[in-house]
């Protein structure tokens, strides 16, 4: 008889000729003008549970475009793997030719170029037709998301998240899990959490009076399907009082808490799990260490950092699969489980090319009625790219949508400096693409987007800095508790990633003056999204859109303010 570990071998090695070749081959069905939702979709049904995973939709209702990341630097153990590997080393890593729809989806290179032949992405309506279609194979399969869904929009904010609550329904779910839908505030998010017709799972999701697990949010639910029974633990963003406001939530509290996961998963194992899932917002790194901690989960559905990858990662016997972010992915995973374990697996990860799936009709017809009250206010120009001008977030450091804000922020509230936080969500803009009010609101939406101007020393500068980076490069992953690097406008500075905290932030220097920041004196310093209680301000959004008018046509310089060491 087999092993387990060699099926498991064996089946990851299976899994990789096929997400390689399914993956791969949109590059050559492209070529071959025949890239069609048949193609897209087809998958040989595989094992007795099928798992259907999207994360990280950050509200995006519509088809947008969204850049994968130019910089993704990984450090310590993961320095150099997944998701640490971008552009042409991920393409040569994965198979994947220049200029495909595979290169198109998964790498920023060519990206506005590419973008023009392939289209739009994403559209909950086109990811409802996918999920159909699994289900229409395998009609029990669980449908799970992995969090960030109830915010980043024009429409989410104005509704308080009942716009996605209301298409999300319509898709019907299974369990979800959470992180800034607790930005809308503990009373509104139990509000929602109570009339949910799925489960809302959070192992990690405690009273912060007692030190004890929530009845509003259990650690895991039972689903019997393909005859196997599963169990789907829930495991929340665990920085959340740190990343986000935690006044806003007082009565919960967070962390990894892997010591609990861990007896967690004892328990449904007791209980007759067959097959054990965990359904996280940890981010990649997250995950990859607790997988290494925490024994018998089979499978980690890994959110919160946005990386989408063709192939599962497999972590002793844990598969970790990454969906990606904005509706631009759904992943499918079917497993073979017999005899109470998981014996195998096929995965794919599945793009959802707007121009070639066919919106579902039931959930497009829900998402226009969320939509109808505001069309005016979202559709309204309040700008346009240059001809060479694409606008998009993603990366370590900073994004031309950054860019674009710090300047605002610098220009609308006259100060030296400007920070914008390092968040991943918002989608891309083309070259001579219309700036709508909508589009402003993808990159600026959230419940505390006051724009601070104050007064900061020098030497606090280089503690906001430092604090973060060490957020972003302690190669202890339990200790990267936020997003990407601050944006800076205004300021220059050098940065060793392989430093000690307090030692990687260097060369200081006010952009306008060309002189070294004095830790001594005083700057004035605008930004936005502070996680302090009573932060004044005009919106960000307001301050972003007064800019862009002012300017007409948004050209930018290249941004060479960073320079980073030991990359």
């Amino acid at each position: 008889m087999i092993s387990r570990r060699d099926f498991l071998q064996t089946s990851m090695a299976a899994a990789a000729l096929y997400g390689g070749s399914g993956f791969g081959n949109w590059g050559r069905l492209a070529a071959q003008q025949s890239l069609t939702q048949s193609k897209l979709l087809e998958f040989d049904t595989f094992g007795n549970v099928s798992l259907i995973h999207v994360t990280d939709i950050h509200a995006q209702l519509k088809p947008i475009f969204f850049r994968e990341p130019e910089i993704n630097i990984g450090v310590g153990a993961n320095r150099g793997h997944v998701p640490h590997v971008t552009g042409a080393d991920f393409r040569k890593l994965y198979g994947i030719n220049d200029g495909s729809a595979s290169a198109y989806a998964l790498s920023y290179n060519d990206f506005s170029a590419l973008a023009k032949g392939y289209g739009r992405v994403g559209g909950l309506d086109r990811v409802a037709t996918v999920v159909n279609h699994i289900r229409s194979e395998r009609p029990d399969a669980l449908f799970l998301d992995g969090g960030d869904t109830w915010h980043g929009s024009y429409t989410c904010h104005h509704t308080a998240g009942q716009d996605m609550v209301n298409v999300m329904n319509t898709l019907r779910p299974d369990a979800m899990t959470f992180h800034w839908e607790f930005t809308l505030g503990s009373d509104r998010v139990n509000e929602i959490v109570e009339n949910l017709p799925f489960a809302a799972l959070g192992q990690n999701i405690f009273d912060s009076e007692w030190d004890e697990p929530t009845e509003m949010f259990p650690p895991y639910k039972f689903f019997e399907t393909g005859g196997v029974k599963v169990a789907v633990i829930g495991q929340a963003f665990p920085y959340m009082p740190i990343a986000n406001p935690g006044w806003m939530f007082p009565e919960y509290s967070f962390g990894i808490r892997d010591e609990n996961m861990q007896v967690m998963v004892d328990e449904v194992r007791a209980q007759g799990a067959e097959l054990v899932v965990c359904l996280s917002h940890n981010g990649f790194d997250v995950d990859k260490q607790m997988a290494g901690i925490v024994t018998g989960i089979d499978v980690i559905l890994s959110g919160h950092t946005h990386d989408a990858l063709p192939e599962p990662v497999l972590v002793g016997k844990t598969v970790i699969v990454a969906s990606g972010s904005n509706g631009k992915f759904v992943s499918r995973i079917d497993l073979d489980v017999r005899y109470g374990q998981m014996m195998g697996f096929r995965h794919k990860l599945i793009p959802i090319f707007s121009d070639v799936i066919t919106p579902d009709p039931e959930v497009a017809k829900v998402i226009d009625l969320q939509r109808a009250p505001y069309e005016t206010k979202l559709n309204e120009v309040i700008g346009q790219t240059a001809d060479d001008q694409t606008l998009f977030r993603r990366g370590n450091f900073n994004g031309t949508w950054d860019d674009l804000i710090c300047n605002a922020l610098i220009e609308e509230r006259e100060t030296d400096i400007a920070l914008s936080p390092g968040v991943r969500w918002g989608p891309s803009i083309l070259p001579g693409q219309d700036i709508t009010r909508e589009d402003i609101w993808n990159v600026t939406s959230m419940s505390y987007g006051e724009a601070y101007k104050i007064e900061m020393t020098g030497e606090f500068l280089h503690v906001v800095l430092e604090d973060v980076a060490d957020n972003l490069f302690n190669p202890d992953p339990y200790y990267q508790q936020g997003g990407d690097m601050v944006r800076v406008g205004g300021l220059g500075y050098r940065i060793d990633i392989n430093k000690p905290q307090g030692r990687r932030i260097t060369e200081m220097t006010l952009l306008k003056t060309g002189k070294k920041i004095d830790p001594a004196r005083t700057y004035s310093v605008a930004g936005w999204a502070s996680v302090n209680e009573g932060t004044e301000g005009p919106k960000i959004w307001d301050v972003v859109e007064n800019h862009i008018r002012k300017q007409g046509i948004v050209s930018l310089d290249p941004n060479n303010s960073v320079e980073v060491i030991g990359a």
